[in-house]
């Protein structure tokens, strides 16, 4: 089996809403064909960066229906089904299969601390719900409380599903030691660094490509880091990581939500209008243009290396 098609860069995508606050297909739509001229690899698809957990299943299924349209056999699409109980789950990664995407991805369930074996029974049937769609599994435990560990890791891997990690966990080691016990086990996966602020320490240390919520904001800054990676212009990938990384902390330096002010900049960017971000996420407040404007600037700066 081939792992190519999910290696590269591949931005988290943005729930889009219309100036009610619902989902819009046609702003979700216009997204994706911006991305997919900015020439990035895939999408993933009702994560973090999707808002997921603030969103019925309905609207999910919605979002990937219009992202599907636009983006199907054009990039490699993930789609995240992860809710927070087994049933709801299961009918995203169906619904995600019956549309023909590439593999379906899951965080851990979360408030509840749950033993090793629930959670590798949730993955495994959220994966049995979608037979013929490969599983990724999401690893992120700032937010889900829930560690991948290595023994989780070995049991996951029996599922031939499983392809990959998407792995935002703080740790570049994190990367390193997922594909170590991938080959203890005979097993080839691919490990997409998550926290963008990194992007070149994942690669390096192993990464085959990268999943991130700022890329959308400016996937031409990430797929240049990824090719000048690719080329071994280390120098100039270094002088690239620097100005995104300015530009990430100016993003989360607004008084709203990161997403507010990742929708406010693709705004005034690429006049995309994908409204604000869904309660009880914070919207942009009185001040926070100045930062938006702060934020363009710096993209087109990092542009000119």
């Amino acid at each position: 089996m081939s792992l190519e098609k999910y290696k590269g860069i591949i931005p988290a995508f943005y729930a889009c809403y219309d100036e009610d606050g619902n989902v819009s297909s046609e702003r979700t739509k216009a997204l994706v064909e911006f991305l997919i001229e900015k020439g990035v690899n895939g999408l993933y698809v009702g994560g973090s960066s999707g808002e997921c957990i603030y969103l019925n299943p309905e609207e999910r299924k919605q979002t990937l229906e219009a992202v599907m349209e636009v983006a199907k056999g054009k990039i490699t699409i993930i789609a995240h089904v992860a809710c927070n109980n087994t049933k709801d789950s299961c009918e995203l990664a169906a619904h995600a299969e019956s549309l023909g995407v590439d593999a379906i991805a899951a965080i851990p369930p979360i408030y509840f601390r749950l033993p090793e074996k629930a959670i590798a029974k949730y993955w495994n049937d959220i994966s049995a719900a979608a037979p013929d769609t490969d599983f990724v599994i999401y690893n992120i435990p700032q937010l889900a409380g829930v560690s991948l560990t290595l023994p989780l890791l070995d049991e996951m891997l029996k599922n031939p599903k499983v392809v990959g990690i998407k792995n935002s966990s703080m740790p570049i080691q994190d990367i390193q030691m997922f594909k170590r016990q991938s080959r203890i086990n005979n097993k080839e996966i691919v490990v997409f660094n998550g926290p963008d602020e990194q992007f070149i320490g994942g690669r390096l240390i192993g990464a085959d490509g990268g999943i991130g919520g700022t890329y959308a904001v400016m996937p031409e800054l990430f797929v240049k880091m990824n090719k000048l990676l690719n080329e071994g212009d280390f120098e100039t990938a270094q002088k690239l990581q620097d100005a995104v990384d300015d530009v990430i902390y100016a993003m989360c330096s607004t008084k709203g939500n990161m997403y507010a002010t990742a929708k406010a900049v693709l705004k005034k960017r690429a006049n995309l209008d994908l409204g604000g971000v869904r309660a009880p996420l914070l919207n942009l407040e009185e001040g926070d243009e100045i930062i938006v404007d702060k934020v363009v600037d710096l993209i087109e700066k990092a542009l000119e290396i």
